[in-house]
């Protein structure tokens, strides 16, 4: 607390954002007077927080949540704390761990699922070095949500209508709001790498440089509140849904790992440079264990409108090298740095659980020593769709797994399954416009 205490007072900041990622990846918390921050003995929030909808429901179950809404300890973590650049007055934001009363953390906190997993690595010597790359649309804004979304205007009054993947002119369309973005992520410290335009009208990807999977995470998390921010500064919207526009491609959250040992050497490399048994094992536990995680990497109703229908939405569990038709992808790289894409998760997953999971699965392969199927060298896009469907569906599989259970916590994923259960029947109650105009009058 004295580092952060120094912080405070050497950069004059006079309030504190408190942030907790909760469920769907967003931000939860207060916003405090920096002198009544240093002065409080930790800040308290219910832990039905974390068992709340996208809709702001809660589940059914009611043995999931604790009736007495009971708090938890919320401790600031030091390495989090960074300005808040759109801020009108000094103020800094600090991302906060939840512990309960014996001073243990909260289980079915999202950044608590990694700090377990991240331990289970620690435990065995090892150190998994992740880049996430981030997709996301620009989009006019839009005020009724009968209506469909639309590219925004860009600096020569129009709107995209062809196809701009990679395109430096599309891009530099909405340079002011770009310019804005990466000076918000100077200031906050964000280690982005590169934009690039992406195949979809106005959409774009951000990629990370790689480091610590907590700390990329993190970044990711408030890079989605930076993007967001700074898109409503343009007067249009930022989105992160996994596919937004019915004509065009999903967005997806790729997300490269890597893995070293205590000497800082890769241990997917073999001393002469080929692939080594841990590499094998990884995939292999991806892909035993991923239509269990699909319900994380997968996590709203529309998110199977990029997997069932977007182009390059990974469609099976076929591996391959530097092939971008499969889910589970080596890129083409050098011993020291080789790693796994994992090309399922979406846009609108949370940063913190989707680099979780991807984790347990490689690791439980590692621990069960499974076996990948034969790599594929072919383009395995119009191979028969084998992942769940739909969110009900991924969530049958999950809610089976005790293997990750077991790694990820048992109450943790119980409650997930009950919340996402929960939006899922929420969602399924809505009668669309689709079933209005086809069904009224001729069934």
């Amino acid at each position: 607390m004295s580092d952060i205490r120094e912080w405070l007072l050497e950069h004059k900041i006079t309030e504190v954002e408190c942030l907790v990622p909760d469920i769907t990846g967003n931000a939860r918390g207060k916003i405090i007077p920096a002198h009544k921050f240093l002065k409080e003995n930790g800040m308290k929030l219910p832990e039905s927080l974390f068992f709340l909808t996208v809709t702001g429901d809660w589940p059914d179950n009611d043995d999931m949540i604790d009736l007495t809404d009971s708090d938890m300890n919320l401790k600031p973590d030091a390495d989090s704390i960074r300005f808040v650049p759109w801020a009108k007055e000094p103020t800094a934001q600090i991302i906060h761990d939840c512990f309960n009363n014996d001073d243990e953390l909260v289980d079915i906190a999202p950044r608590s699922v990694l700090r377990r997993v991240l331990n289970k690595y620690k435990e065995k010597g090892i150190t998994p070095v992740v880049a996430p790359e981030l997709e996301f649309y620009l989009v006019q804004k839009n005020l009724d949500e009968d209506y469909p979304l639309e590219p925004p205007i860009g600096r020569n009054g129009r709107p995209e209508t062809a196809r701009q993947c990679y395109s430096i002119d599309a891009v530099n369309e909405f340079d002011p709001l770009f310019e804005e973005m990466f000076d918000f992520c100077d200031a906050q410290n964000l280690d982005v790498d590169t934009l690039i335009h992406e195949s979809g009208a106005a959409q774009m990807e951000i990629n990370f440089d790689h480091g610590d999977a907590l700390e990329l995470a993190d970044q990711a998390f408030l890079f989605k509140r930076t993007v967001r921010e700074t898109a409503l500064r343009h007067d249009i919207y930022a989105t992160f849904m996994a596919k937004p526009m019915e004509d065009e491609p999903g967005s997806s959250m790729h997300i490269h790992q890597s893995l070293l040992d205590a000497n800082g050497d890769n241990i997917f490399s073999n001393e002469d440079g080929s692939h080594s048994d841990a590499l094998y094992h990884y995939i292999g536990g991806l892909q035993k264990y991923t239509p269990a995680c699909i319900a994380f990497y997968a996590p709203n109703v529309n998110s199977y409108r990029r997997l069932v229908f977007g182009d390059m939405a990974p469609t099976n569990l076929e591996w391959g090298e530097d092939n971008r038709t499969v889910g589970i992808r080596i890129p083409r790289s050098n011993a020291k740095a080789r790693r796994v894409e994992n090309r399922y998760s979406g846009s609108d997953a949370n940063p913190y659980l989707a680099m979780a999971v991807t984790l347990a699965c490689g690791l439980l392969g590692m621990e069960q020593k499974i076996e990948p199927t034969q790599k594929a060298t072919d383009d395995t896009s119009e191979d028969p769709y084998t992942l769940p469907g739909t969110l009900e569906e991924a969530l049958k599989i999950l809610e089976t797994c005790d293997d990750l259970k077991d790694i990820l916590g048992k109450r943790f994923v119980d409650a997930y399954v009950a919340i996402k259960r929960k939006e899922y029947e929420t969602f399924f109650r809505v009668i669309s416009s689709w079933e209005r105009e086809y069904l009224l009058l001729n069934v």
